[in-house]
C-alpha cells in the first residue's frame, strides 16, 4: 500500500460532520493520546510486563491514522509531508546522522 492510498482510505473514516478546524483538533488530540498509550506499553515494563509487540503495532496503526486526518483536514498530501521530511533530514544530515551536526545545526535549520 502507498502513502498516498493509506491517506485514502484513512479519509473514510474521518468524521465528516466536522469542520475542518475541528477535525485539526481531532487529530492533535488523537496523536497526543496514542503517543501516551505507546508510552504506557513502555511504562509497564518497569512493572514487568512485556511489551506486546501486536499492541505495539496496533497503537502505532492508531497514530498514523490521526496523522493522515491531520494532513487531510489541512489538505497536505502524506506523500508531500515524507518527501518534505526527506529533504530536510538530507540537508541536516548530509552523510547520514552524526553526532556533530545535531549538536551544532547551522542557523536557521528547522
Amino acid at each position: 500500500m502507498t502513502i498516498e492510498e493509506y491517506q485514502r482510505q484513512a479519509a473514510r473514516t474521518i468524521n465528516w460532520e466536522l469542520c475542518d478546524k475541528d477535525n485539526q483538533m481531532h487529530a492533535l488530540h488523537g496523536m497526543a493520546s496514542e503517543v501516551g498509550e505507546i508510552h504506557g506499553l513502555y511504562q509497564k515494563v518497569y512493572q514487568g510486563h512485556k511489551i506486546d509487540t501486536e499492541h505495539l503495532k496496533l497503537e502505532v496503526g492508531d497514530l498514523l491514522w490521526f496523522i493522515a486526518e491531520f494532513c487531510t483536514a489541512n489538505g497536505w498530501s502524506m506523500a508531500d509531508m515524507c518527501e518534505k521530511n526527506i529533504r530536510k533530514l538530507r540537508n541536516r544530515y548530509p552523510r547520514g546522522f552524526d553526532s556533530e551536526h545535531s549538536l551544532h545545526r547551522r542557523k536557521g535549520d528547522v
